[in-house]
């Protein structure tokens, strides 16, 4: 028997448009412009915390979606404000890209080229051009693309180097990964270049797009994802040789919906199959991360044994998304419950229902994790697109 699904979908679509009026409302920053780098649980912003170009990037690419899905005029000034914002104080007017972050009064802080970084601002970019057409918007996406593959991109092996100095040439130290173990190549940078140049393709369906999207599957699918246990490895070097690894469930989940949108972004059945083949194995793996209430766990490290339990607010975002695509592609009724189990643990345990959004996080034994609502990794980005790819995902099911 099916859950309520028409429960299910008011249920996140009233969520969905609680979020962004708590970004709409807490996150502006009224004296120095763009968005504060930091707000509390009491929602009590920091005006001194740095701001940097995921955070302002992942609210471009929230509100120009909302914007998108609904036509809410209101949601375009907040689009707006952020695209304004990161072409006044992020892009790098000297050697193009993006700076990491900025000060709270918009000075260069972080001047590294950290391509996580540059990916996510082309994601926002290119969802701001989905949204409004904007031609400015769409010629610093070109540009930010063609600079990402003419300095970072690795002909030989295939991929992209984690990070690179402010001038495009080889970097000191990263921000994400250690260089002096040689973790030149990361999984999570991988997966968000592969997200930025999906939403590229949609808007800017050049040849050297396609080509890109098909190398970076590639990657994932030679090199990223182990063939005997469909988990992904997080750190490698230049020749795709693991320095470091873990079970990190909640990027597992996530990317096993990801991989199969960027296939079916291209006009290719064969690859879209065997890329939703393996997604299937993902998910299925990633399955292993589930307790019984519903959460997952965040990730499980291989060498000591030691099994992280917390509940992020972002695993569980992708939990939903992932285990919804699996049933999407598989009609096996467990990954339906399994999505909706991961909804009703959000609203039970992470929801802030007296001062809004999302708490990030929640203890094995349902302890409140951290103080930020806003941060430089706490956004409106994951639980945002949640709720949109569910709403979408749950209205084919009818």
């Amino acid at each position: 028997m099916l859950p309520d699904l028409n429960q299910v979908r008011a249920e996140l679509r009233q969520e969905y448009k609680d979020i962004l009026a708590y970004w709409q409302r807490y996150a502006p920053d009224p004296v120095n412009g763009g968005f504060y780098g930091r707000v509390d649980y009491q929602n009590r912003p920091d005006p001194n915390a740095d701001k940097g170009i995921v955070l302002n990037s992942r609210i471009l690419w929230t509100f120009s979606a909302g914007l998108r899905h609904t036509q809410h005029e209101d949601y375009r000034a907040t689009a707006d404000q952020a695209f304004d914002y990161i072409r006044k104080y992020f892009i790098d007017p000297q050697y193009g890209g993006v700076y990491w972050s900025v000060d709270a009064k918009g000075q260069p802080k972080q001047l590294i080229k950290q391509l996580y970084g540059q990916a996510f601002a082309l994601y926002g970019l290119s969802e701001y051009v989905r949204a409004t057409r904007s031609v400015p918007a769409l010629t610093m996406a070109k540009e930010l693309f063609q600079l990402m593959v003419k300095h970072a991109y690795d002909p030989a092996k295939g991929g992209f180097h984690e990070a690179l100095a402010r001038d495009w040439s080889e970097a000191d130290n990263y921000i994400l990964s250690k260089r002096d173990n040689r973790e030149t190549k990361t999984m999570n940078t991988h997966l968000h270049i592969l997200e930025a140049f999906t939403n590229l393709y949609r808007v800017w369906p050049d040849k050297t797009v396609d080509v890109q999207i098909r190398g970076m599957l590639d990657s994932f699918l030679n090199h990223i994802i182990d063939p005997r246990t469909y988990r992904m490895n997080l750190f490698m070097d230049d020749d795709w040789r693991v320095r470091q690894t873990a079970i990190s469930y909640g990027h597992d989940i996530e990317a096993s919906w990801l991989l199969p949108e960027a296939a079916d972004v291209l006009p290719d059945k064969a690859l879209q199959k065997k890329v939703n083949t393996v997604a299937i194995r993902m998910a299925r793996a990633a399955s292993d991360g589930l307790d019984p209430d519903g959460g997952m766990n965040y990730e499980y490290d291989t060498v000591t044994g030691h099994h992280n339990r917390e509940r992020s607010w972002w695993v569980m975002a992708e939990a939903m998304v992932g285990f919804l695509n699996a049933y999407q592609l598989t009609h096996e009724k467990p990954f339906l419950d399994k999505s909706i189990n991961s909804w009703e643990f959000i609203k039970k345990f992470l929801l802030d229902t007296k001062n809004g959004e999302w708490f990030s996080g929640v203890t094995a034994d349902y302890k409140v994790l951290g103080n930020d609502k806003i941060s430089m990794w706490k956004c409106p980005y994951h639980n945002s697109r949640a709720c949109l790819e569910m709403l979408e995902r749950l209205d084919h099911l009818r």
